[in-house]
Protein backbone atom coordinates (compact mmCIF):
# COMPACT_ATOMS: atom_id res chain seq x y z
CA UNK A 1 0.00 0.00 0.00
CA UNK A 2 1.30 3.45 -0.91
CA UNK A 3 1.40 6.20 1.64
CA UNK A 4 2.48 9.82 1.75
CA UNK A 5 6.19 10.17 1.07
CA UNK A 6 9.03 12.64 1.42
CA UNK A 7 11.49 12.67 -1.49
CA UNK A 8 14.94 14.20 -1.15
CA UNK A 9 16.34 15.25 -4.53
CA UNK A 10 20.14 14.92 -4.73
CA UNK A 11 20.47 16.12 -1.15
CA UNK A 12 23.94 17.39 -0.27
CA UNK A 13 23.79 17.56 3.54
CA UNK A 14 23.77 14.41 5.64
CA UNK A 15 22.06 16.08 8.59
CA UNK A 16 19.06 16.81 6.35
CA UNK A 17 18.79 13.11 5.53
CA UNK A 18 18.96 12.33 9.25
CA UNK A 19 16.20 14.83 9.98
CA UNK A 20 14.10 13.43 7.11
CA UNK A 21 14.50 9.91 8.53
CA UNK A 22 13.25 11.14 11.88
CA UNK A 23 10.34 13.03 10.29
CA UNK A 24 9.30 10.00 8.24
CA UNK A 25 9.61 7.66 11.21
CA UNK A 26 7.49 9.84 13.46
CA UNK A 27 4.68 10.19 10.90
CA UNK A 28 4.99 6.73 9.30
CA UNK A 29 5.92 8.13 5.88
CA UNK A 30 7.90 6.64 3.01
CA UNK A 31 11.28 8.22 2.34
CA UNK A 32 12.71 8.31 -1.18
CA UNK A 33 16.22 9.40 -2.14
CA UNK A 34 16.98 10.61 -5.66
CA UNK A 35 20.68 10.10 -6.23
CA UNK A 36 23.40 11.14 -6.48
CA UNK A 37 23.77 12.22 -2.88
CA UNK A 38 26.50 14.60 -1.73
CA UNK A 39 27.77 12.22 0.97
CA UNK A 40 28.11 8.53 1.81
CA UNK A 41 25.15 6.82 3.45
CA UNK A 42 27.56 5.72 6.19
CA UNK A 43 28.16 9.37 7.25
CA UNK A 44 27.92 9.59 11.04
CA UNK A 45 26.02 12.89 10.82
CA UNK A 46 23.01 11.01 9.46
CA UNK A 47 22.84 8.82 12.57
CA UNK A 48 23.49 11.78 14.87
CA UNK A 49 20.48 13.64 13.49
CA UNK A 50 18.21 10.62 13.01
CA UNK A 51 18.92 9.49 16.59
CA UNK A 52 17.46 6.01 17.08
CA UNK A 53 14.77 6.39 14.41
CA UNK A 54 16.79 4.83 11.59
CA UNK A 55 15.29 1.40 12.18
CA UNK A 56 11.79 2.71 11.43
CA UNK A 57 12.57 3.91 7.90
CA UNK A 58 14.09 2.08 4.94
CA UNK A 59 14.77 4.73 2.29
CA UNK A 60 13.78 3.85 -1.26
CA UNK A 61 16.67 4.80 -3.51
CA UNK A 62 16.37 5.97 -7.10
CA UNK A 63 19.48 5.99 -9.29
CA UNK A 64 18.72 9.45 -10.69
CA UNK A 65 15.90 11.87 -11.56
CA UNK A 66 14.93 9.92 -14.68
CA UNK A 67 14.57 6.72 -12.70
CA UNK A 68 12.54 8.46 -10.00
CA UNK A 69 10.08 10.15 -12.37
CA UNK A 70 9.67 6.94 -14.39
CA UNK A 71 8.99 5.00 -11.19
CA UNK A 72 6.47 7.61 -9.97
CA UNK A 73 4.62 7.54 -13.30
CA UNK A 74 4.53 3.73 -13.40
CA UNK A 75 3.26 3.64 -9.81
CA UNK A 76 0.58 6.25 -10.58
CA UNK A 77 1.91 8.53 -7.85
CA UNK A 78 1.65 12.32 -8.03
CA UNK A 79 4.81 14.33 -7.46
CA UNK A 80 4.22 17.50 -5.41
CA UNK A 81 7.17 19.86 -5.71
CA UNK A 82 7.95 22.26 -2.89
CA UNK A 83 9.23 25.29 -4.81
CA UNK A 84 9.84 28.82 -3.56
CA UNK A 85 8.73 30.10 -6.99
CA UNK A 86 5.42 28.20 -7.14
CA UNK A 87 2.21 30.23 -7.45
CA UNK A 88 0.08 28.02 -5.19
CA UNK A 89 0.48 28.30 -1.41
CA UNK A 90 0.82 24.87 0.21
CA UNK A 91 -2.24 25.33 2.43
CA UNK A 92 -4.44 25.99 -0.62
CA UNK A 93 -3.52 22.70 -2.32
CA UNK A 94 -5.52 19.47 -2.10
CA UNK A 95 -3.30 16.54 -1.13
CA UNK A 96 -3.68 12.82 -1.72
CA UNK A 97 -2.68 10.14 0.75
CA UNK A 98 -0.04 8.74 -1.65
CA UNK A 99 1.56 12.01 -2.81
CA UNK A 100 5.33 12.21 -3.20
CA UNK A 101 6.49 15.50 -1.62
CA UNK A 102 9.63 16.43 -3.55
CA UNK A 103 12.24 18.55 -1.74
CA UNK A 104 15.00 19.96 -3.93
CA UNK A 105 18.72 20.08 -3.38
CA UNK A 106 19.83 22.57 -0.73
CA UNK A 107 21.82 24.66 -3.21
CA UNK A 108 19.93 24.52 -6.50
CA UNK A 109 16.52 23.03 -5.75
CA UNK A 110 15.15 20.87 -8.55
CA UNK A 111 16.53 21.74 -12.00
CA UNK A 112 14.09 23.42 -14.42
CA UNK A 113 13.70 20.42 -16.74
CA UNK A 114 12.38 18.36 -13.82
CA UNK A 115 10.19 21.01 -12.16
CA UNK A 116 7.70 20.75 -15.01
CA UNK A 117 7.36 17.01 -14.40
CA UNK A 118 5.67 17.54 -11.04
CA UNK A 119 1.91 17.14 -10.98
CA UNK A 120 1.62 20.01 -8.51
CA UNK A 121 3.97 22.74 -7.24
CA UNK A 122 3.45 24.52 -3.93
CA UNK A 123 5.27 27.15 -1.91
CA UNK A 124 5.31 28.13 1.73
CA UNK A 125 4.41 31.81 2.18
CA UNK A 126 7.05 33.72 4.14
CA UNK A 127 7.69 37.24 5.33
CA UNK A 128 9.04 39.65 2.68
CA UNK A 129 12.76 39.40 1.98
CA UNK A 130 13.17 35.86 3.32
CA UNK A 131 14.46 33.29 0.80
CA UNK A 132 13.77 29.88 2.21
CA UNK A 133 13.42 27.56 5.17
CA UNK A 134 15.61 24.59 6.02
CA UNK A 135 14.79 21.77 3.63
CA UNK A 136 13.30 19.38 6.19
CA UNK A 137 11.54 22.14 8.11
CA UNK A 138 9.76 23.09 4.87
CA UNK A 139 8.94 19.44 4.27
CA UNK A 140 7.53 19.06 7.77
CA UNK A 141 5.21 22.03 7.30
CA UNK A 142 3.74 20.56 4.12
CA UNK A 143 3.69 17.02 5.54
CA UNK A 144 1.58 18.23 8.47
CA UNK A 145 -0.96 19.88 6.17
CA UNK A 146 -1.11 16.88 3.84
CA UNK A 147 -1.59 14.48 6.77
CA UNK A 148 -4.29 16.72 8.23
CA UNK A 149 -6.17 16.83 4.94
CA UNK A 150 -6.13 13.08 4.35
CA UNK A 151 -7.19 12.33 7.93
CA UNK A 152 -3.93 10.75 9.02
CA UNK A 153 -3.38 13.21 11.88
CA UNK A 154 -6.61 12.01 13.50
CA UNK A 155 -5.41 8.40 13.19
CA UNK A 156 -2.03 9.30 14.72
CA UNK A 157 -3.79 11.06 17.61
CA UNK A 158 -5.35 7.71 18.58
CA UNK A 159 -1.99 5.93 18.80
CA UNK A 160 -0.93 5.44 22.42
CA UNK A 161 1.82 7.77 23.59
CA UNK A 162 4.98 6.78 25.41
CA UNK A 163 2.98 6.65 28.66
CA UNK A 164 0.43 4.22 27.14
CA UNK A 165 -2.43 6.68 26.90
CA UNK A 166 -4.02 7.90 23.69
CA UNK A 167 -4.93 11.53 23.33
CA UNK A 168 -7.27 13.26 21.00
Amino acid sequence: MSRLAVVLFETARPHNLGAAIRLCACFDLELHLVEPLGFALSDRRIRETALDYGGWVEPIRHLDAEAFFAWAAAAGRRVVLLDTAADLAYHRAAYRDDDLLLLGNERYGVPAPHRGRAGLSVRIPMAPGRRSLNLVVAGAIVVAEALRQVGAMDALALVPGADGTATR
